[in-house]
């Protein structure tokens, strides 16, 4: 295996980074107004299109995470890791039918602005602040760790530059604001996309080349099929087998995707309802727009993530099989760090393996995931900041050029933390469980204070606030106490009790009266056009059938 990128896979990526920074540039330039706006830098004041929003969503979604993170539980644990992208185009719908039309119509553009309103200031400053935390510690820290760690590999420059040079793209990005964000988002998408499915074709190819007869990418699938049927189940149970942990030991599959349990007990609701829900940095691109564009960019979203495991899982697939049969000593080689077993290093591994021009191809389109997720995050970092924090506590009487500077530095800020803290996290064996592990500290509290929030009238401030804080502290005991517990299962019995308590507390301090600020609910505001309706049944249709396929 060569480290390094070719001339002509340098020439690939420069197009690429040309592109795409000229496209931002004219975008920032003559889409709007030239005068700082806030509305306009946070959210794009109501100017995206819905291909645009589409775009942006899953450009924010699909990230190193992804491509390294997902891809490397595929190499650990298999296809079951597709449950992540599969029941995210679900709630996508639901997001889009019932979420999203609270928002619109009771004009909330910030998560925290929505806390405000439905209960008080005091739980929106305390959740704003967690956010921040949250988005900058464990989300845009984890970014750019796994995408520096993707080009070290690539490229063979060392992982800070790599780092730097990430975050430094992702500002040029970011300070144009979300207009700029959503616009070449687009480019980006496209580009992950084809490059993405560029990078699978090979890899399978690779696979028959390496394993089979050479006969192309329907023997790769084959070989999957016959080499790695333990790798081919979405349903786990208890003790079916013990996958590598990416610590040097192993663990059993079934606590990192605990069967059907995951979807009754509801682990996987809170997961993905939370993410797409109540999360700044998904909601943000439809806040801006009308509701029947923001459901259309969002459905378009949900068909685009039905698509992802054939881009981030069926690489880790193939990467299994060759480490396996030990058919390519660079990938063994590679995947196994100091004698451990590192399923973080399959795709990047197996990116050194593509011919060269395509290597380019493939280092753009994990480039573009990369810059985009990290853009979308900093800006809902920013919009936080500014709307929720700055403009409360340390100026009430901003400018709108001062409103939208703040927000840039804001990012500035934000992006320095992460960098100098992303090197921390080579402490943990396998990324993608880290991000799910400890955002799901807080899932199943937020989930409980929005859906009551939106949908029940007597829901309180103190209910909120105790379902907040029992979160955190729920979780951190059940996952010190009982260790093997999965954390799935733990983040939908976290949720229940949550709500339990939410409900018990609210009944006690309003007896049963509806609340002054409780949100109007309307039923038409849930009934979608045909068209809408027909693409949502094609998702959810998709989504039972592979589970029917490979239970």
């Amino acid at each position: 295996m060569t480290l390094g990128l070719e001339t002509l896979d340098y020439v690939i990526f420069l197009i690429y980074f040309v592109i795409v920074s000229s496209y931002g540039y004219w975008v920032y330039k003559n889409k709007g107004k030239q005068t700082a706006d806030s509305k306009d830098f946070f959210l794009a004041e109501g100017s995206l299109t819905w291909w645009a929003i589409g775009a942006s969503i899953i450009a924010s979604n699909i990230s190193a995470e992804q491509f390294i993170g997902m891809s490397g539980q595929a190499f650990q644990l298999g296809i079951a890791i597709s449950v992540y992208e599969l029941l995210g185009g679900v709630a996508l719908i639901i997001v889009a039918v019932y979420f999203l039309p609270m928002y619109l119509n009771n004009k909330i553009y910030t998560m925290p602005q929505f806390l405000s309103k439905r209960y008080n200031e005091r739980l929106a400053t305390i959740m704003a602040v967690f956010w921040l935390f949250l988005y900058i510690f464990v989300n845009l820290t984890s970014i750019i760790y796994l995408g520096a760690l993707s080009l070290e590999k690539m490229t063979g420059f060392s992982f800070m530059p790599c780092a730097i040079f990430l975050t430094t793209f992702a500002v040029i990005i970011t300070l144009g604001g979300m207009k700029v964000i959503g616009y070449t988002d687009v480019i980006q998408v496209v580009c992950l996309i084809f490059g993405g499915l560029a990078t699978t074709y090979l890899a399978l190819d690779l696979l028959s080349a390496k394993v089979g007869t050479g006969a192309g990418i329907m023997e790769g699938l084959g070989l999957i099929r016959e080499k790695a049927d333990s790798h081919l189940h979405m349903i786990f149970t208890p003790g079916q087998y013990q996958v590598h942990d990416g610590r040097g030991g192993f663990i059993d599959a079934y606590n990192q995707l605990p069967g059907i349990m995951m979807f009754i007990i509801g682990g996987q609701w809170v997961n993905n309802l939370n993410y797409f829900g109540c999360n700044q940095y998904m909601t943000q691109r439809a806040l801006g727009a009308d509701l029947n564009t923001a459901r259309s960019g969002v459905l378009f979203a949900a068909f685009l993530k039905m698509m992802m495991p054939f881009i981030v899982v069926l690489p880790g697939l193939a990467a299994y099989v060759l480490f396996q049969e030990n058919a390519d000593t660079s990938i063994v080689n590679g995947i196994t760090q100091n004698g451990i077993v590192k399923p973080d290093n399959a795709y990047p591994v197996l990116l050194n393996l593509l011919p060269v021009g395509l290597k380019g191809l493939a280092f753009a389109a994990l480039t573009a995931a990369i810059v985009a997720s990290l853009a979308g995050k900093a800006n809902s970092i920013s919009t936080i900041y500014v709307l929720d924090i700055h403009q409360k506590f340390f100026n009430k009487n901003l400018t709108e050029k001062q409103t939208v500077w703040t927000g840039r530095v804001a990012i500035v800020i934000a992006f320095i933390i992460a960098l100098i803290v992303s090197p921390l996290l080579a402490n943990f064996g396998q990324a993608f469980e880290y991000i799910q592990v400890y955002t799901g500290y807080i899932s199943p509290g937020i989930l409980s204070i929005f859906l009551l929030g939106f949908f029940w009238k007597k829901a309180t401030a103190n209910g909120a606030l105790a379902a907040a804080v029992l979160s955190i502290a729920l979780s951190a005991v059940i996952e010190n106490l009982y260790p093997a517990f999965p954390f799935l299962n733990r983040m939908g019995v976290v949720f229940w009790i949550c709500s339990a308590v939410h409900v018990a507390i609210s009944l006690a301090q309003s007896k049963g009266q509806n609340q002054e600020n409780a949100f109007e609910v309307r039923p038409e505001w849930f009934r979608v056009t045909p068209s809408f309706r027909m693409g949502a049944i094609a998702v959810v249709v998709t989504f039972s059938l592979i589970y029917w396929i490979f239970w």
